[in-house]
């Protein structure tokens, strides 16, 4: 009677092992799944934003190539009416011209607040680079949760589990086949 008592015992731990093992099997598959659903959304995001970004810098960049030469001829303008001989007919079309920029300028400066190209170029350079390392954290995850996942179905008594009733396969991690060509070294696994 006591040897049964001893044998299930036995059953019973082993049994609890092997469910605990399965659903640490299961447990890494779904952060995996978890951290493929994060590289997609993250892509998807730059996917979204760079493009749009691209359009506003292209616009307000429009904006600012026609405004240049409107300021230097209207520059050019007050300089002629300077002379001691003010034309009656050029003080009106420099003022008209002022009038105008200064409107075109009062509506740009609430579309756009800032007037430098340059400075939109580096803050759309920053979401760019913002972007791309937000993806690069996500597939640094990723793989990280892949890595994980191999070990618990690979370490043993897992992989006993893993074949008897989960049964996956190990997962591949994310490579990128443009960075692998710029190193000549290739590890030997």
């Amino acid at each position: 009677m006591e040897m049964s008592y001893v044998i299930l015992a036995v059953i019973v731990v082993i049994s609890i092992i092997m469910l605990t093992i399965y659903n640490a099997i299961v447990k890494e598959h779904n952060a995996v799944q978890r951290g493929w659903a994060d590289v997609l959304t993250q892509e998807r995001q730059r996917s979204r934003i760079i493009p749009e970004l691209d359009r506003v810098l292209q616009e307000h960049k429009d904006y600012e190539s026609d405004l240049l030469p409107k300021i230097t001829a209207l520059r050019q303008g007050i300089n002629a009416l300077q002379d001691n001989n003010i034309d009656p007919k050029l003080q009106s079309q420099v003022d008209k011209a002022s009038q105008e920029l200064i409107k075109g300028i009062n509506v740009a400066v609430e579309a756009y607040p800032e007037l430098k190209a340059s400075e939109s170029f580096a803050k759309f350079m920053g979401e760019i680079t913002e972007q791309e390392e937000n993806v690069g954290a996500a597939v640094r995850i990723f793989n990280q949760n892949v890595a994980n996942f191999n070990n618990c179905i690979q370490a043993f008594p897992n992989n006993i589990v893993n074949s008897l009733f989960n049964k996956k396969q190990v997962i591949e991690v994310f490579t990128d086949s443009k960075a692998q060509a710029a190193f000549e070294y290739k590890p030997k696994f």
